[in-house]
């Protein structure tokens, strides 16, 4: 194995023989880094970015010190969230009793922020139960210190050059993190790699073409599942009906566990294709919209015919009323 240092990339270039007709095959595998359009023996230049996307989010890293005992100051057997509309605030627990506190906001937002007053007083707005567990020394301290990081969102096609080049991982399908999937979907690649060798026979000519095919569908829709997330954890998650919608999709799933998958779990704990995941997400969309309508519809005909009930006996009241008051009324 021979690590490539280009620009800011590494590459991890992977040399496999194997033996085919007598012949050894010499396949080079590039698995880190999204600056894939240059490598030292320009074999997979052909390669280009169809869509490389740096999204208008940045994010920076601060940390929540274990407390005077050296232990959790939070819960520690979950995923802590500030959502916050455009903007949000996560924890995550260390081993040495930290938190590793991620900060995604607009670049706008860390530019305006470019006093300790102001950064006291923006935490102070909406995230004021942070503060003392961040501790505002360290906190001033922390974030001045470093500057955010941009986040990029890669799609391309397709994954190799011939029968001699690919590339997996985060060198074809980089995703932004918030659906926890880099690793996982890198080590998928390794794994679909692996029993198309075995289906082919190791035929690198079949094997690659249809990896690069089959693969890709995948690794777009977890690109794009990744956005969405970010739109759900940052916004969604304090609206009534993305709340009442889980809820629903929680009870579906308990009584219909293989029907209905909830689309979080189809795409954590299943193996289920990442793009089956996005139409089994539609399909289940078009049936709660569909539901919706027609309980809604229900509604309307049930509330028209309790108007229209109540409105007889109303009518015989109105007539007595009107003959009561022109016999007192008697003729003019």
């Amino acid at each position: 194995m021979v690590l490539w240092h280009l620009e800011i990339a590494f590459f991890i270039r992977w040399y496999a023989e194997f033996h085919v007709n007598s012949w050894n095959i010499c396949l080079t595998i590039i698995e880190h880094g999204h600056f894939h359009h240059l490598f030292p023996n320009g074999r997979i230049c052909s390669i280009t970015a169809k869509n490389q996307t740096y999204i208008p989010t940045v994010y920076m890293e601060l940390c929540i010190p274990p407390d005077e005992k050296g232990n959790f100051k939070m819960p520690e057997n979950h995923l802590h969230i500030w959502p916050r509309g455009q903007f949000m605030m996560i924890a995550l627990p260390n081993q040495d009793k930290s938190w590793t506190v991620t900060l995604f906001m607009p670049q706008e937002i860390f530019d305006s922020l470019d006093t300790p007053s102001k950064l006291i007083d923006f935490f102070e707005i909406h995230y004021r139960d942070t503060i003392p567990l961040i501790g505002k020394e360290k906190l001033v301290k922390d974030f001045f210190a470093t500057k955010p990081s941009p986040m990029i969102s890669v799609k391309c096609s397709p994954y190799h050059v011939g029968s001699t080049c690919v590339i997996m991982g985060d060198a074809s399908h980089a995703i932004v993190p918030f659906y926890g999937q880099g690793m996982n979907a890198g080590l998928e690649d390794c794994f679909i790699f692996n029993q198309l060798l075995d289906k082919h026979d190791n035929d690198l000519g079949k094997v690659l073409p249809e990896f690069s095919q089959f693969r890709n569908p995948d690794a777009e829709a977890i690109c794009d599942l990744a956005m969405y997330n970010y739109i759900e954890m940052r916004d969604l998650v304090n609206h009534l009906s993305f709340r009442l919608r889980k809820k629903l999709d929680d009870g579906l799933h308990w009584l219909l566990p293989k029907r209905w998958v909830p689309l979080y779990t189809s795409v954590t704990f299943s193996r289920m294709r990442y793009h089956h995941c996005i139409q089994n997400k539609k399909w289940q969309d078009e049936v709660v919209s569909n539901a919706v309508r027609t309980i809604g519809g229900l509604g309307i005909l049930a509330a028209t015919y309790c108007l229209y009930t109540s409105w007889m006996p109303l009518k015989e009241v109105l007539k007595d009323y009107e003959s009561l008051l022109g016999n007192m009324v008697g003729p003019v």
